[in-house]
């Protein structure tokens, strides 16, 4: 493993700022609906303003970051987890609270991986940052037949390493790069195949009780990552390298909203504010709610 701490950190957060304001999120999500339609690029700087107040408003509106914490952000090397890096960069320097940023990416061995590329560039921006070396591509080779999708078992031993780390940094947070559309995706994938009604959650206290996980983009929709990834030219590293079969059901998920989108882009929106509007005396889940005593189920029952 590798450890780089640079002398040159990034800006501790200011208590000259006021706490981010919140927002209405669906408004937020359908604004530039019509412009996209009509096929107008929309200034940059207006999208990394969006993208900026969705991760503010993420990260206040289920408290993801205290005072004090140390966020472990792990860095994949896609436009997700660059943006979101960037954008908790901003954040600490913004935000009336002090917290520290630390970068991790997994080196898990494929064949083609590049691996210079992101020590590079985070030295180069001056990001504390820890390099951890793990076989899982052999691993999940031995495992998986040729031409099946790898991405399960390669998530779920990803996942046992960076709780790991998390402990060796002395993280309080583990910052992951899922964005509205992740986990409208994921809704509609254990809806339409888990016999389930769940997604991601922004805020997650993991079975072990000594990680927190944390989706600071859980507001902000692909699209608008897509073009500021494009805009900062990212050293994007691809996610193909290890040949495994796309997730077709994910991607099916994907075509689906993106139709949805087209014919009426309020209903995304919509969607999204649905995720966090759940009634449960309006469905059949009796651990949620007690249908004789008509109320809810006590947390701890």
């Amino acid at each position: 493993m590798a450890m780089s701490n640079p002398s040159e950190k990034p800006v501790a957060a200011s208590l000259e700022r006021p706490a981010v304001a919140r927002v209405d999120v669906a408004s937020m999500l359908r604004g530039h609906g019509a412009r996209a339609r009509a096929g107008q690029p929309e200034p940059v700087a207006r999208i990394e303003k969006r993208l900026r107040r969705a991760v503010g408003q993420a990260v206040t509106e289920f408290n993801m970051v205290d005072p004090g914490d140390h966020v472990m952000v792990c860095l994949s090397g896609g436009k997700d987890s660059y943006a979101m890096l960037d954008l908790l960069l901003h954040l600490q320097r913004v935000a009336p609270i002090d917290f520290t940023l630390v970068a991790v990416n997994l080196d898990q061995k494929q064949p083609g991986f590049p691996a210079e590329i992101l020590p590079d560039y985070l030295t180069r921006l001056g990001v504390e940052h820890r390099i951890v070396e793990e076989d899982t591509y052999s691993i999940v080779r031995e495992h998986i037949p040729e031409g099946q999708t790898t991405c399960g078992l390669c998530s779920r031993l990803r996942r046992g390493i960076l709780y790991r780390v998390a402990e060796e940094v002395g993280a309080t947070r583990i910052a992951l790069g899922h964005h509205a559309d992740d986990r409208l995706e994921t809704l509609l994938l254990n809806l339409f195949h888990g016999g389930s009604i769940k997604s991601m959650p922004p805020k997650l206290h993991a079975d072990d009780g000594r990680n927190t996980v944390i989706r600071p983009l859980t507001h902000c929709r692909e699209r608008d990552l897509v073009a500021y990834a494009a805009h900062q030219r990212y050293p994007i590293i691809p996610c193909d390298l290890c040949g495994s079969q796309p997730n077709l059901q994910r991607q099916a998920m994907k075509t689906l909203i993106s139709g949805w989108e087209r014919d009426d882009p309020s209903r995304i929106a919509s969607m999204l504010t649905a995720i966090g509007h759940v009634v449960p005396s309006h469905l059949a889940d009796k651990r949620l709610f007690d249908f004789d005593a008509n109320r809810r189920v006590a947390a701890d029952s």
